[in-house]
């Protein structure tokens, strides 16, 4: 028996595998037990030691690493088998974990996925070298004592053992990367191993009215909010066991697998009948007829065939037939894991293929995670947001008409290829962070929501209530308990199956205020926040799933897409808060586009500062000076508002430039720089546009004729501009490679000194006739002149710190396409006396259009005192 669970690597991988531990899962193997042969899943795991090498050293090689291991999905048909090393069979050294790319590493022991697995379906977890085969938590306690009983006396021994074997790893780590990193950033391990899978209780909801003295005045609606918030907390824990176990949904709808068959529940209150039909029963309505029990729920159990193979393939393609109040239909599973568009009905037929290297198609999860993934490291950024996930049948949509809320988009490969990026950005140490659409849903009736059971209330308000008259969308009724169910379920699906480090939630203003936020504008009157137009069942609903992420994974980050300045907003829940952990900052990138409108001599440095700090103190917020919202069709990016046409014929360095480029280009940089000076504690810029990308995006789409007769043309379904031009960042020859590297410069800056999360921020001067703007953040000093063509010598600076400073950033660098300016060779030394406000100063030189961060050195010497 353990011969056989202990297969050994493959030849080929043996190399791949060497310092790793590789985790093997088998979906269906046979057990001989006491009880005779039983059925269950394999989780084996084996040490990727080599066999020549020492196994002592080996061993402190594994025990130093902290990172995500990779895990081998092809190993069926293999012939090779490599031994596992003596030294391994005959101590115990490692157990078994079931976490999908992430193993612990804690002395010599990995950590199980304890608990894991299904009553039906147990998991069977081997203990190597171990030959005992674990079905209970209790019985896996007792092995896992055993093991750290040997693990204890093998820890002692190889406390002794060398040191270098530790050096060199971190030595062949800094080679793989192709710069160095003050600081390096790790990826989270909150998505990987939920503490405990407990939530903690609610609280008092009162802290809020210490944190604000504003709120006392709308009490009433607050602790009414926090009463209803308490109240579905009490009855989920009532009725559902809890909010740990309310969010697991998608264990008990939709298709569930056991050792005796396949298990499909729908919730569809309002269907008359229905029936599972596809593939596997030739689409036959009659063949599989579901029963319906009281609350709604449609169920059938499909037993295994007579040879134990599932009664529905891998692959096989599934609707759910219900005879419906609007009449009969035909519906995707609303807890479907994976679909795609049916292919066209003709014949297979031989395809020439030879693609030229730029070829017209949607990328794919496997070429982002080659080509992209590499290129958001080297920029020196920590995490990636990933939009139109979530399955959407209208790709033009953005990804935010979504039709299947539990399916990654099919269009850029398989679940398991996005799992492979993901795991990759991990290796590399980002963050994935997931825009996802729970503010409103896809009105198609075919493939979406919309309509499932026939009546127009099922997941979502009634009526106009109903509908997103500017989005031509549904909107989801969140005081329903099977929706509320569906949308928390839906956010643990995709952390914990996907691994995701945290979301982005899309339309937030839409689902707090029944208005939307449509045709308001707010003022920060605090009853424009807590009034009849508040939705409180959906700000409650965003309390939930704030307080579910945040309880089972403490390290997951929540970031709210609200407009209207919502108070509260980032408080935790316990506190009476909404729970976000941010708030993406969105009027900083309205303000970029209303100046960029205006001559240079109407651009109030009052006003630019005013929109960066407009937000709440204790309020941490996304800062951004564009999105894909700017670089959509019909609208510009910063660089084309900037340059226009002449992106496309002065960029390349051997001709020369204009005086709009020269402007575009050192505008373009100080906007970003001044957005991730003073906008927020994170920045957040879209793909393209660290190097200006030139054009807008436009996806590729036929004539869309919409419910009101309203017909929108199509671009004859063209990817001309469905793109990004990386190579335009990376061509030396280019002007866009120095606006590339001074991102790359400016994500450094913040790596070396952390100044986004420093509390000192200050202010210093907003000089409208000089066009300067002078603030401190951290220990650094930010200098922007704005000014077209005044420069400024012997020009004197306020600052907090007395002593020396240099300059670590130079917007006028000749290596960020600048004109090289300033020495930055000069060491500038402080004064004592007032200056704007602050206690000390230095003299400095500011050209016109430059934006340049000064560097606290070192304090003044003391002097030497003699007695």
């Amino acid at each position: 028996m353990h011969s056989n669970l202990v297969k050994a690597v493959p030849d080929e991988h043996k190399k791949f595998l060497a310092g790793m531990v590789w985790v093997h899962e088998e979906d269906d193997v046979c057990i001989e037990t006491a009880d005779g042969i039983k059925h269950c899943r394999l989780i084996a795991v084996h040490a990727g030691l080599e066999k020549d090498k020492d196994v002592k050293q080996q061993l402190v090689f594994l025990r130093a690493r902290d990172t995500r291991v990779p895990k081998i999905q092809a190993l069926s048909g293999r012939k090779n088998v490599w031994d596992i090393p003596k030294e391994l069979t005959e101590k115990p050294t490692v157990v078994v974990s079931g976490h999908h790319g992430k193993l612990n590493i804690e002395g010599l022991r990995l950590i199980i996925d304890e608990g894991g697995g299904m009553a039906e379906r147990p998991v069977a977890a081997v203990v190597l070298p171990s030959v005992k085969i674990v079905r209970d938590t209790d019985a896996l306690t007792n092995v896992i004592q055993d093991v750290d009983n040997v693990a204890k006396e093998d820890e002692e021994k190889l406390e002794d053992a060398p040191s270098i074997v530790v050096d060199n790893v971190d030595e062949a780590e800094a080679k793989v990367e192709d710069t160095p990193r003050p600081l390096e950033v790790k990826a989270s391990t909150a998505a990987n191993n939920a503490t405990g899978k407990t939530i903690p209780p609610p609280g008092n909801g009162q802290k809020i009215y210490e944190i604000d003295s504003l709120l006392v005045g709308h009490r009433n609606h607050l602790d009414y909010r926090y009463g209803q918030y308490k109240r579905l907390r009490e009855e989920i824990d009532k009725y559902e066991g809890g909010l740990e176990v309310f969010s697991r949904g998608y264990e008990k709808f939709g298709f569930t697998r056991s050792s005796e068959g396949i298990t499909y529940r729908e919730w569809a209150p309002g269907a008359k009948s229905a029936s599972l039909i596809g593939d596997f029963n030739n689409w036959n309505t009659n063949a599989d007829v579901m029963t319906q029990n009281d609350f709604g729920v449609w169920e059938i159990f499909l037993p295994n065939n007579a040879d134990g193979s599932p009664a529905i393939p891998h692959g096989s393609r599934v609707k759910v037939r219900m005879d419906t109040p609007s009449g009969i239909k035909d519906s995707i599973p609303a807890w479907i894991k994976f679909s795609i568009q049916a292919p066209g009905e003709i014949p297979y037929n031989g395809i020439y293929y030879d693609p030229p290297e730029e070829e017209p198609k949607i990328n794919t999860y496997a070429e982002f995670r080659d080509d992209v993934l590499p290129r958001i490291k080297k920029l020196g950024y920590n995490a990636v947001q990933l939009m139109a996930i979530q399955e959407h049948s209208y790709y033009a949509s953005f990804g935010y008409h979504v039709t299947n809320f539990f399916a990654p988009s099919s269009r850029c490969g398989t679940p398991d290829d996005l799992k492979s990026l993901i795991d990759k950005a991990h290796e590399l140490g980002l963050l994935v962070l997931m825009d996802i659409v729970h503010s409103h849903a896809s009105n198609n009736t075919l493939d979406g929501l919309n309509m499932f059971d026939g009546t127009d209330s099922h997941y979502f308000h009634s009526g106009s209530r109903g509908y997103h008259w500017m989005w031509d969308s549904r909107l989801f009724n969140y005081g329903s308990w099977e929706v509320l169910r569906y949308l928390l379920s839906n956010a643990r699906w995709w952390l914990e199956e996907y691994k995701f480090d945290g979301f982005r939630f899309d339309g937030v203003t839409s689902m707090m205020y029944t208005h939307h936020g449509l045709e308001v504008a707010f003022t920060g009157n605090y009853s424009e926040y807590f009034g009849l137009a508040t939705d409180v069942d959906a700000v409650t609903y965003l309390m939930l799933v704030n307080d579910l992420i945040h309880g089972l994974y403490p390290e997951v980050v929540t970031v709210g897409e609200d407009v209207s300045g919502m108070p509260t907003f980032c408080v935790p829940v316990e506190d009476g808060g909404v729970g976000f952990d941010y708030r993406l900052h969105m009027a900083i990138a309205d303000k970029w586009i209303e100046l960029l409108q205006k001559m240079d001599e109407e651009w109030q440095m009052g006003d630019i500062v005013f929109t960066l700090t407009n937000r709440r103190w204790g309020e941490n917020c996304v800062a951004y000076a564009e999105s894909h919202d700017q670089a959509l069709v019909g609208d510009k990016t910063i660089a084309f508002w900037l340059m226009d046409k002449d992106m496309y014929d002065f960029m390349a360095l051997d001709r020369p430039s204009t005086p709009l480029i020269d402007r575009g280009i050192t505008l373009h940089k100080m906007i970003r720089l001044i957005t991730m000076g003073l906008g927020g504690e994170g920045y957040l810029n879209f793909m393209g546009n660290e190097f200006g990308h030139p054009e807008w995006i436009d996806f590729p789409r036929g004539v869309q004729h919409l419910p009101n007769g309203k017909i929108v043309p199509g671009n004859n379904n063209s990817f001309d501009k469905c793109r990004r031009r990386f190579d335009l960042g990376d061509a030396e020859y280019l002007r866009y490679h120095g606006m590339q590297e001074f991102d790359r410069a400016m994500q450094h800056l913040e790596e070396t000194y952390g100044f986004m999360t420093s509390e000192h921020q200050y202010i210093s001067r907003k000089d409208e006739g000089d066009k300067i703007i002078v603030f401190e953040r951290g220990d650094l000093v930010f200098v922007f002149n704005f000014h077209w063509s005044n420069s400024y010598s012997d020009h004197r600076v306020g600052c907090l710190k007395p002593g020396k400073y240099k300059i670590v950033l130079d917007s006028d660098e000749k290596l960020f396409g600048g004109f090289d300016r300033i020495d930055h060779s000069a060491e500038y030394f402080t004064t004592d006396g007032w200056f704007d406000e602050r206690p000390h100063s230095f003299l400095l030189y500011a050209p016109c259009r430059t934006a340049v961060v000064y560097a606290f050195v070192e304090g003044p010497k003391k002097a030497d005192i003699r007695l």
